[in-house]
């Protein structure tokens, strides 16, 4: 049973970070560079992804994007 969980959690974790690197590749490109932090909010989402979990990486992930605004004042922000 413990590896049907660790091959759930791995599998969520590469899709996640297929969906965000999708983001990357197709629609970075449309959309001009807006994020005030380092590094980038979607680098960000891949990092706690992959240190946090799929879950929890996502939670701080979306945590993140919803900081990244004009009226932050942005700067380096390890996951």
């Amino acid at each position: 049973m413990a590896k049907l969980g660790r091959r759930a959690r791995a599998l969520l974790t590469f899709c996640l970070i297929l969906l965000v690197r999708f983001y990357q590749v197709c629609l970075r490109p449309i959309f001009p560079s807006v994020c005030r932090f380092s590094p980038s909010c979607s680098e960000y989402f891949i990092l706690a992804v992959q240190k946090h979990g799929p879950v929890r990486g996502a939670l701080k992930g979306v945590g993140r994007i919803c900081r990244c605004n004009p009226w932050t004042r942005g700067g380096y922000d390890p996951p």
